[in-house]
């Protein structure tokens, strides 16, 4: 059998998209990861990886540590690029990429994946990475790049992504008809067609049959471990991040009357806020309620807040809305997503293992790849590496 490639995963998280390529079969080396709370949930799902995960300013990484790989991947910071960030070209975090740059330039992969929100492709930090190809830092590399959603790889989630595939150049002379690797098609769409596409997954398919009712709101008691010199609680799985919040009175009344597909402009004017009675137009996911039969939007870091998008589970009691399906039971479910809904909507499994407290979970489960872009991006790479004879 063919050796498993080889891959380091940057800025990875707690290992959403490590996960998708170690699903095809590709083997983690090394992996880099500022957060203390992150890297301890990417090494306790990865038990090989123990010591091999630099808990560090990627800046601070010696050169010399970073050892040859077939594959380089990792999604640097992107809130400077992000429409939810600073929006500010000098944010220090736009410049991560440039490390990313140097690890590529020592690790000397056939492939990398380098992956950032859509905004991303607009920026003028893009452009200068798309000039390193060009004599630059990666002179030896050829780029293909394009903006891929994730609900249109298999993923119950529309989650837009900038992706850019790296080829060696070596590669690409031996097969000059062949060319660089390209993103993937899409293999999902909202519409099956003739093609072979297939429809895409949904909310239903992930959380349905979670338990609707929760009251727990924290995280159980679990001994507090040091690892990488911080203490940090876990491990959590499975339903001990089935936990949901306590809201006020006030917002329980507003999540009873938005629909499946609703927002904050489908509330009474007596239940608006100052600020949304005063901002008539726009942020129509705000205070919005999922659809049980369509991918679920973007998971942020802050998923269990309704007041920052469309996160209110998709279950609702039909007698308000005419136009709901009567098939459905007729009780609702006035609560934000739990952190596990979260995860299952990033196509985390079930049994991962989540270290850190509420509010660094959350953002770990928000901060990730999606799984399943990640493996449809990872299976691509692989079949076109092997068709190159690689």
């Amino acid at each position: 059998m063919p050796r498993a490639l080889t891959m380091i995963d940057l800025f990875a998280g707690c290992g959403g998209m490590s996960l998708g390529f170690e699903g095809e079969g590709y083997r983690s080396i090394m992996a880099v990861e500022f957060d203390a709370h992150a890297a301890a949930t990417y090494v306790a799902n990865r038990p090989h990886m123990e010591g091999k995960v630099f808990c560090q300013d990627i800046a601070d990484v010696p050169t010399a540590e970073i050892p040859k790989a077939d594959l380089v991947i990792g999604g640097p910071p992107c809130q400077g690029f992000s429409n939810l960030g600073s929006k500010d070209v000098n944010d220090p975090r736009n410049k991560l990429w440039k490390e990313y740059l140097r690890f590529v330039n020592e690790a000397d992969p056939k492939v990398f994946v380098l992956e950032n929100v859509d905004r991303f492709r607009r920026s003028s930090e893009f452009d200068l990475l798309l000039r390193e190809a060009d004599g630059g830092l990666l002179k030896n590399y050829v780029l293909e790049h394009a903006l891929l959603v994730a609900s249109d790889y298999g993923v119950a989630q529309r989650r837009p992504r900038t992706i850019v595939i790296g080829t060696r150049r070596d590669i690409v002379d031996e097969h000059p008809k062949m060319g660089p690797i390209t993103p993937p098609k899409p293999t999902h769409a909202r519409v099956p067609d003739l093609l072979g596409l297939k429809e895409w997954e949904t909310v239903r398919s992930r959380i349905y049959d979670l338990p609707w009712d929760v009251q727990v709101t924290d995280l159980p008691t679990k001994e507090v471990k040091t690892i990488f010199d911080k203490p940090i609680p876990g491990p959590f799985t499975g339903l001990e991040i089935h936990v949901g919040r306590n809201p006020v009175p006030m917002s329980l009344q507003r999540y009873a009357h938005i629909h499946p597909g609703g927002g904050r402009h489908h509330l009474p004017d007596e239940l608006l806020s100052p600020c949304w009675r005063n901002k008539p137009k726009g942020t129509t996911d705000v205070m919005g309620r999922m659809r049980w039969d369509a991918p679920s939007p973007t998971i942020r870091t802050e998923f269990f807040k309704p007041e920052k998008g469309r996160y209110l589970h998709p279950q609702w009691n039909p007698a308000l809305h005419p136009r709901w399906n009567p098939d459905e039971p007729s009780n609702s479910v006035n609560r934000p997503i739990t952190h596990l809904e979260a995860a299952l909507l990033q196509d985390f499994p079930r049994e991962y293992k989540w270290y850190g407290t509420k509010v660094s979970i959350a953002r770990q489960i928000g901060n990730a790849v999606p799984v399943g872009l990640a493996r449809a991006i990872a299976f691509h790479v692989k079949s076109e590496l092997e068709s190159r004879g690689h």
